[in-house]
């Protein structure tokens, strides 16, 4: 069993942290809200007062963190992961935060020190029950090293070299974008038409965007939106798809369009809603009600 650092105890950091311990492996955690870390300690885990004490003799250090300025701070402020990386060791991001920030981290290691990108796609049920799916950039060796450690987690797909698995996950979170505002815009339609909603979900789910059909239907029927995966964050990966389509010079107007519609929901509060609240926001409805 090896021993790991994993700093960024958020919603899907926990349950992660959680299968590794239960999976046997040594888990030091650290969480900028170190309440977040309580329960951890509890199921045997050891605490640290910073990401640095964190990463002290360990193998592996795994963020998961939510934004690219975190994992800056996380790593090169005070106290930070990167200062206590040696020789050896092996730094996993699983964080969403695109492949320029990937490379900028890279640039910046200690001599000796390998990254591994690892981000994830799927939601708090997947982290919990260890169904993730795991898009990874790594070189042969860091990612044989880094495989079991991984395995623990979900199924790992491995995309290329390093920064291949940050810009993986770009791909994918347009996907998700743009099916959630499809179905949208799909049912704001129907309505218009006078379908009987019932009907129009059944008929959508056997579409191209079945899959977001059938995952957020209940969300649609109930008009309560509980967060698995946050708008909010959604929103910040749109951002970080143009920013990068922007930079590489290419026009991707739909996820331009998908965009626009989640900062729409972000600014009448949904925020810290699911994803899919921002269905409601199409449909000209208040997804707090």
């Amino acid at each position: 069993m090896s021993k790991i650092a994993f700093v960024g105890l958020g919603q899907m950091g926990s349950p992660m942290a959680v299968r590794l311990l239960e999976a046997g492996h040594h888990v030091t955690v650290w969480n900028r809200t170190p309440e977040r870390a309580a329960p951890l300690r509890q199921r045997g885990a050891v605490v640290a007062s910073s990401p640095a004490e964190a990463a002290a003799g360990v193998e592996f250090a795994i963020t998961m963190l939510a934004t690219p300025e975190a994992l800056e701070a996380v790593l090169f402020a005070d106290g930070g992961l990167a200062a206590a990386l040696g020789p050896g060791q092996i730094l996993i991001d699983m964080s969403t935060v695109g492949p320029e920030a990937v490379r900028s981290v890279g640039a910046r290691l200690p001599e000796g020190v390998s990254l591994v990108d690892a981000p994830v796609r799927g939601s708090v049920p997947e982290a919990t029950e260890g169904r993730l799916h795991i898009f990874v950039g790594a070189t042969d060796e860091d990612f044989a090293r880094a495989r079991p450690i991984l395995e623990s987690l979900g199924e790992i797909r491995r995309t290329g070299g390093p920064g291949s698995g940050a810009a993986m996950k770009l791909v994918v979170n347009l996907t998700l974008g743009a099916a959630i505002v499809a179905l949208g815009e799909a049912l704001a339609l129907g309505e218009s038409l006078g379908l009987e909603p019932g009907a129009l979900l059944d008929v959508l789910a056997d579409s191209p965007i079945g899959p977001a059909v059938r995952a957020k239907r209940a969300n649609v029927e109930a008009g309560r939106y509980p967060p698995n995966f946050k708008l909010g964050l959604a929103a910040k990966d749109l951002r970080l798809v143009m920013d990068t389509a922007d930079a590489a010079g290419r026009d991707l107007r739909l996820a331009r369009a998908a965009r626009a519609w989640l900062d729409e929901a972000a600014r009448r509060g949904a925020s810290d809603l699911d994803y899919s609240a921002v269905l409601a926001t199409i449909l000209g409805k208040d997804a707090r009600a």
